[in-house]
């Protein structure tokens, strides 16, 4: 039956200044086709600590970027503009207030951001720049792409004069420049659809939270575990979400609450810095429970729970996750306090690991589940604004996200940054498993700071 005219203009009319917003930025997007603004990562690999100065082109004058510091084994973002020249400066041990190069003096090394896109400043030992970009990408690709083919060909021909040999030679260079080109032209269309679909995901943010009609996104596919129905929306090699039905019980949910009640606190974030905050940012109170697993063969339901969640883990990724040296269960609540609050607990658009898609840190996350115990009446959806999946909650259920690829360990680049919607009425009471892949007893999740860095090894830098 067609809906009449008078019922969709409504929702119609919400959205045009929306619409209208992102189509008037999009078109001074594309129009600017000598737009200068580009977005780099910096990584750390030089085993120093270093901080990153911008150089001013008239006077010289250094001006510091990186606060805090940037650890050895940490990346840091920053926004510039093409032209833009930096210095990267080696800072003195703290235990030793001296510089590893020779004679003690603090290395440099300079980088200037280029036209091109996706670049990567990887800061290596002795403090030598290796600047990567899509041009320099597309030809590692196009190189790969010829080896084999290149390989085969000269052995064919081996026996060949020397001008085989050469004609060989200027074919392949000519098609490996032209498979470049090619690359290249993919990679910057890649990039420009990412900024475009981020900014609209940011725009479309507020609406999706706001509206209560708007329903939990349809699954790509439905499956089955342990005899629970499994949806999944996203399953890209990086990032992954299911949801999961009935995945805990009354009586856990109940447990985890009674062991959170003594000790719930205002909830935090990380700082930038290696430690945690309060922030506006996430307003909620949470608790972290342990898990005592001595008490698993005795029926624990927390413990119960708790290894459900790694089953879990160890049936979609292939790394065979132990409970050795993991994080707490953390219990979460977020209180309604009616429409005109202000200040509604919420927590903002976030990554719970990196979602820079570099090379993941050994101790860091890699994979989250969300349990949900209470639902609110209004509000309180989860929502991964990148990937335009909205999860709205239901009791008992859970949400499972990764953000590795098993097989480049690379990770997720922005598909799982994901919020929770303001609970408006009513309470919304999780339980969230934060998984980590390289700890053991040996090395616990609480031996590395919020920077995702051993605090040993941040203190011998």
């Amino acid at each position: 039956m067609t809906q009449p005219i008078n019922n969709i203009l409504p929702p119609i009319l919400l959205l045009l200044p929306l619409l209208l917003q992102f189509l008037s930025s999009s078109c001074r997007f594309t129009a600017t086709a000598n737009d200068v603004s580009r977005s780099i990562q910096i990584m750390n690999e030089s085993t120093r600590r270093v901080d990153v100065h911008w150089v001013h082109p008239d006077t010289g004058e250094m001006v510091l970027q990186s606060t805090p510091d940037i650890l050895h084994g940490a990346s840091f973002a920053l926004n510039s503009y093409v032209g833009h020249m930096f210095e990267v400066r080696e800072l003195p041990a703290k235990k030793t207030g001296v510089c590893a190069g020779e004679g003690e003096v603090c290395r440099v090394d300079h980088f200037t951001v280029n036209a091109n896109q996706d670049q990567v400043i990887i800061v290596e030992e002795g403090i030598e720049i290796d600047h990567t970009d899509s041009k320099t990408i597309a030809s590692k690709s196009a190189t790969t792409l010829l080896d084999d083919c290149k390989s085969t060909a000269k052995s064919q021909l081996a026996s060949d004069p020397e001008s085989a040999i050469s004609i060989l030679e200027s074919l392949t260079t000519c098609v490996q420049k032209g498979i470049a080109n090619e690359i290249e032209r993919a990679n910057e269309e890649i990039s420009f659809q990412s900024t475009v679909r981020k900014d609209m995901a940011a725009l479309v943010e507020n609406y999706t939270c706001a509206d209560e009609s708007f329903n939990t996104t349809l699954a790509k596919r439905t499956v089955y575990w342990d005899r629970r129905k499994v949806e999944v929306m996203i399953d890209r090699p990086a990032s992954k979400i299911h949801t999961i039905e009935n995945f805990l019980t009354e009586d856990e949910c109940k447990a985890v609450e009674a062991a959170a009640a003594p000790i719930l606190h205002d909830a935090t974030v990380a700082d930038g810095s290696g430690g945690s905050k309060l922030s506006e940012s996430r307003k909620a109170k949470q608790a972290g429970i342990k898990v005592y697993w001595d008490k698993e063969e005795d029926g624990d339901l927390i413990a119960r729970l708790s290894r459900r969640v790694y089953d879990y883990v160890n049936h979609v990724l292939p790394f065979d996750i132990q409970e050795n040296g993991q994080e707490d269960l953390m219990s979460i609540q977020y209180f309604g306090r009616g429409p005109d609050d202000e200040a509604p607990d919420r927590y903002m658009p976030h990554c719970d690991g990196d979602c820079n898609g570099l090379e993941f840190k050994p101790g860091n996350r890699m994979a989250t589940i969300v349990m949900y115990c209470e639902i609110p009446k209004v509000g309180g959806a989860t929502r991964f604004r990148n990937s335009n999946v909205h999860i709205n909650p239901k009791k008992y259920a859970a949400t499972f996200f990764s953000y590795i690829d098993p097989e480049s360990m690379k990770m997720d680049s922005g598909f799982t940054e994901h919020s929770g919607c303001p609970v408006v009425e009513g309470e919304k009471k999780i339980v969230t498993q934060w998984v980590r892949l390289g700890v053991d007893d040996a090395n616990p999740w609480d031996s590395f700071n919020t920077l995702g860095i051993k605090y040993s090894d941040a203190e011998n830098q």
